[in-house]
């Protein structure tokens, strides 16, 4: 029951606001450059003494076709995302290198005037390398974990101008569970 309430007042929400929506601020042959950090989703926050980098992550997206579902847009590019961790413990304890790479689409549609909407797949390669310090014999020298990642996230962008705005992605789209930085059209 819940379900079907959810996925009425979802498709109502879409279809009154596709009667509003504004002029496509994504159009073929745009191109935009997402740089940004990544919050929240660490996965050694938790360590106490540990110490990460931010969350680095930049994604490329080109505009390949215009006018799905009238005003909409497909999207294609690229995501990178890249942290380490370190934690040390009287002479014992490791660095983490974590790192996300991969191609993924998006699904633009606008909703507001100056704001670039859309929902995405993303499906990367995560590579995780551990390196252990310390004369324990309990933990390998280094060691490497790395798979093949699959996940959807939402954002949008918005734009002070032509070429210049800001972005926010949520969902598992990254490293992160929410992305947020500049965005620059070209």
């Amino acid at each position: 029951m819940k379900i079907k309430v959810l996925l009425f007042a979802t498709l109502f929400a879409f279809g009154f606001l596709s009667v509003n929506a504004q002029t496509s601020t994504f159009q073929k042959g745009d191109k935009v450059l997402n740089l940004g950090l990544g919050l929240g989703g660490s996965y050694y926050s938790g360590w106490s003494g540990s110490s990460h980098s931010p969350l680095l992550n930049a994604a490329l997206d080109f505009s390949i076709v215009d006018g799905v579902l009238d005003k909409g847009s497909i999207g294609v590019g690229g995501y990178f995302g890249y942290q380490t961790a370190k934690y040390n413990d009287n002479g014992y304890g490791w660095k983490l290198t974590n790192m996300l790479i991969g191609p993924r689409g998006t699904f633009h549609y606008p909703l507001v005037d100056k704001l670039d909407t859309y929902a995405g797949i993303l499906l990367g390669y995560h590579i995780v390398k551990w390196k252990y310090t310390g004369n324990s014999s309990a933990f390998e020298n280094n060691s490497t974990g790395s798979a093949v990642y699959f996940s959807g996230f939402i954002g949008a962008r918005y734009y002070f101008s032509d070429n210049f705005g800001v972005y926010v992605e949520l969902g598992s789209g990254s490293l992160g569970l929410a992305n947020l930085g500049v965005a620059l059209k070209f």
